[in-house]
């Protein structure tokens, strides 16, 4: 058993499986991560989908209670929409100028 050639072999047979055994435990490890935040993502998907309906019904329930009086804007005129879009547009205007001298 003292020949080099003998216990080479042994030396590198039990590296092998030592580092087989290593980049198994990694994988099993990487693998396992992956899935957890696979499933952090579903969830923080689906929370924000539940947000986002909740958030509508919300806002169409108060639409339909405040705006039962109004004309929908299908019906409305072309100097409504005109004007509306006008002043979206002046919003818009005053937010970059808004922006422009926050970043300055």
């Amino acid at each position: 058993m003292s020949d080099p050639v003998t216990r080479a072999f042994f030396v590198g047979r039990a590296l092998a499986t030592v580092l087989g055994e290593k980049v198994e435990h990694s994988l099993t490890n990487a693998l396992s991560d992956l899935g957890k935040f696979e499933a952090e993502q579903r969830e923080n998907l689906r929370q924000l989908t539940t947000e986002v309906l909740s958030r509508a019904d919300r806002e169409l329930s108060q639409f339909e209670t405040h705006g039962s009086g109004e004309t929908p804007a299908t019906e409305a005129s072309p100097t409504d929409l005109q004007e509306t879009i006008d002043d979206l547009r002046a919003e818009i205007a005053r937010l970059r100028s808004t922006l422009t001298q926050y970043r300055a």
